[in-house]
């Protein structure tokens, strides 16, 4: 099955509230949402949430929702056509600069500058082109870090579509093992991996965590980067501790403004110091060290 449109209409006040509350109660599961105006005058909006696959369990859980904040709202289907719309969407994408780095795809090669450490990101399955602001946020914070510490081995935990990893190889010209739990999104990182010329130094690997032998051989790490979650990235302070080498920093993102300092206590209770916080976009890209 394909993917599935679950779609109400509200006011604009309760559409926000539903739009808060289903952020919340799917941002594990990382399912879009959207919000459109349909009639100003009429004070009439959509929210919109995607899923692919059994859809069932999903509007299930959205109706729970709408029942917790008191709003009968009838919700509607749409089974949407079978098009490869990350290729189709990242046709149109502008290349995106984050301090020296300049994230492209083919049709914007001659868009790259002298100076620029130009990283080619092609239409695949993995999450991360540079757009999201959690990754052009990591990109300008590994930049600031890389070049003041110099690391000289690197974890990309999470890595996607390993445009981070491939940053550091670029940049620090240091080996860095990227790592993800999806194995399509590690044959993506692999292929960018080659397109960007540093297949040598990028090792990627399948591992859920830090569930994983290549762990143990590859640490201590001086800088691991995660672009995830914030409740992944808290369950795994501990070991996040354990695999940085002493003086090590960590940079992580994928963390809304609001849940910053969760974060950040979870980590300051695993012997971290908080060194910088940047926001971008409603999200935070934060830098620790151990």
């Amino acid at each position: 099955m394909g993917q599935t449109r679950l779609y109400l209409t509200a006011s604009k006040a309760e559409a926000d509230r539903i739009f808060a509350a289903l952020e919340m109660a799917f941002e594990e599961d990382g399912l879009p949402l959207a919000v459109l105006e349909l009639d100003e005058e009429r004070d009439l909006h959509e929210v919109s949430l995607y899923a692919d696959g059994d859809i069932g369990p999903v509007e299930a859980q959205l109706k729970a929702e709408l029942a917790t904040l008191g709003l009968a709202r009838s919700v509607e289907r749409e089974v949407l056509p079978d098009v490869d719309w990350v290729a189709r969407s990242l046709e149109g994408l502008k290349p995106v600069r984050a301090g020296r780095f300049l994230v492209h795809g083919a049709h914007d090669r001659q868009k790259r500058h002298a100076g620029d450490i130009a990283i080619e990101i092609e239409a695949g399955l993995a999450f991360g082109t540079g757009h999201h602001g959690t990754t052009a946020g990591c990109l300008a914070m590994l930049e600031r870090v890389a070049i003041r510490e110099k690391p000289r081995n690197a974890l990309d935990l999470g890595t996607g579509s390993a445009v981070l990893a491939i940053a550091l190889a670029r940049l620090a010209h240091i080996p860095v093992l990227a790592t993800d739990i999806d194995p399509v999104a590690v044959d993506v990182a692999a292929a960018n991996a080659r397109l960007n010329h540093v297949a040598g130094l990028v090792e990627t690997v399948t591992a859920p965590g830090f569930h994983h032998p290549v762990f143990g051989s590859r640490a201590p790490f001086d800088l691991i980067v995660a672009n995830i979650l914030a409740k992944p990235l808290m369950k795994l302070a501990p070991e996040m501790a354990k695999y940085l080498a002493p003086g090590g920093s960590i940079v992580l993102s994928g963390i809304l403004d609001r849940q910053r300092d969760a974060v950040v206590a979870a980590y300051v209770g695993q012997q971290f110091r908080h060194v910088r916080t940047t926001h971008r976009e409603g999200w935070v890209t934060i830098h620790m060290k151990r």
